[in-house]
């Protein structure tokens, strides 16, 4: 950094620094005028920084985490959710399964099996308290960890996960950057993910996991670039034992593997090597083609299935569909297209649909993802990358709840990609906070629909600009 830009960069990172401690230290998220006049604040202050030329990868770098470490010691002001990630951490030390219990159960029986357990349930709210935990077994485990270096204080059970997840997203700065490089893509793309005011404040500051399954996501589309596709699908299983999305994304790996023929050839030299390492004697039969793609989702199944048989019991599987159930049949959220179908539904039934909406966009989203697996070249890794971005996009512009922390996902696919519009959205789902402003919390359709539209106007717009219509 040399002359006037040197002090700009050094006056935009002293901005930054002291929004981002006032946003995550004092600011109520009632207070939303305020919180909207920070978040375009820090936006402004990151696309300048990201833009300039001087600021060199390491630099940018070495700000990214600066900005992580100063909410290390903040407790979430914008989010209630790490109340129950305490609660479910504390209880594995105990030796309970979180999956068995409602924490609602305990208070109303008068009984703390957990240091803290009142103000964790204070904490949590009704709506966390009342349902089975839907966190999966890798997720569970962090939060072990957080009891395990501190059992007795809600502040440093928060540090602990802080320190998970910044953990994580270096190391998506860092495989990001390789998988770039491969990709032959700038590397300094990647701060449009790591430097981004969104995902410090929702996933460091209001501590969303977020982080660490794109951690293991980014990791297992960096090992198949490099046709290493058995760490790979352990690393996909990880992915989605944090959260449960990628599960959505399994269905577009079969041209990866199936076309072309070289390919083909390449993952079937790739096994070889790889199994070689792992036992000379090469006892697995040489796989090729679909015979590849069977053995790794087989893969995937059998990991994901090993790291939940600890949790094992023949009430895990009813709990836990019980839970992951309830996003489609009665939260509503920030959402888009469901939105529209509901007041569709209003006006010729006179009631909400979400339970037969709710069911049906789950199997729009599966078509969807079906014409893009079948119907579409996504034979390199960008037209996969692409394909990923956009099969996600249809479920979360179709979800009845798109919560803010959710768009992460998308936005680390665009990285890899040449589309820009989850970035826009990075900005504008600042909107969905709106509803916390109320008191009971209450959404106004004018600002969802406002977000939106910004999104897909400039989702329209990219479309064609790169006269890309059919997602190449």
């Amino acid at each position: 950094m040399i002359g006037l830009d040197k002090y700009k960069a050094i006056f935009l990172i002293f901005i930054s620094c002291i929004l981002y401690l006032y946003i995550c230290y004092f600011l109520e998220r009632t207070d939303f005028n305020t919180l909207l006049f920070v978040w375009i604040s820090l936006f402004s202050c990151f696309c300048f920084l990201i833009k300039s030329k001087q600021l060199t990868f390491k630099y940018l770098a070495a700000i990214s985490i600066l900005f992580r470490l100063i909410l290390l010691f903040q407790i979430p002001n914008l989010s209630q959710d790490f109340y129950r990630f305490i609660w479910d951490g504390r209880m594995i030390l105990e030796g309970l399964n979180p999956y068995l219990s409602l924490p609602e159960s305990y208070i109303q029986q008068g009984l703390k099996p957990i240091s803290e357990a009142v103000t964790l349930y204070e904490g949590m709210g009704e709506l966390n308290g009342i349902h089975y935990t839907n966190y999966p077994p890798i997720h569970q485990i962090c939060f072990l960890i957080a009891a395990l270096f501190s059992s007795k204080s809600i502040l440093g059970s928060v540090i602990i996960l802080r320190v998970l997840i910044i953990f994580a997203d270096v190391g998506i700065l860092y495989f990001g950057k390789k998988l770039l490089k491969k990709l032959k893509l700038p590397i300094k793309n990647i701060f449009w993910y790591a430097l981004n005011p969104f995902i410090i404040i929702e996933m460091t500051g209001n501590l969303h996991f977020e982080s660490i399954m794109l951690f293991f996501l980014v990791c297992a589309l960096y090992k198949l670039s490099q046709k290493k596709w058995l760490i790979a699908g352990i690393l996909i299983a990880c992915s989605i034992s944090v959260k449960l999305i990628p599960l959505l994304f399994l269905p577009l790996f079969y041209q990866w593997f199936t076309k072309p023929i070289d390919n083909a050839n390449k993952l079937k030299q790739s096994h070889n090597n790889t199994m070689g390492r792992f036992n000379k004697k090469n006892w697995i039969p040489k796989l090729t083609g679909i015979r590849n793609l069977i053995f790794f989702y087989a893969i995937i199944f059998t990991t994901i299935a090993t790291l939940f048989l600890p949790f094992y019991t023949p009430e895990l599987i009813p709990n836990y569909s019980k839970s992951v159930g309830l996003w489609f049949r009665k939260f509503e959220f920030n959402a888009s297209f469901y939105y529209l179908f509901r007041e569709i539904g209003y006006h010729f039934r006179g009631w909400n649909e979400i339970a037969i909406i709710g069911k049906t966009t789950p199997i729009l989203t599966l078509l969807f993802i079906g014409c893009l697996t079948f119907f579409r070249k996504n034979k390199t890794m960008i037209q996969l990358i692409t394909a990923l971005l956009f099969g996600g996009c249809f479920y979360y512009f179709t979800t009845t709840t798109m919560h803010p922390w959710y768009l992460a996902t998308l936005l680390i696919l665009s990285v890899f990609t040449k589309y820009r519009f989850p970035i826009v959205w990075s900005l504008v789902i600042i909107l969905s906070y709106q509803a916390y402003a109320n008191n009971p919390w209450k959404e106004n359709f004018w600002f969802v629909g406002f977000e939106y539209f910004i999104v897909f106007l400039y989702l329209i717009f990219e479309l064609k600009k790169k006269n890309n219509i059919q997602l190449t």
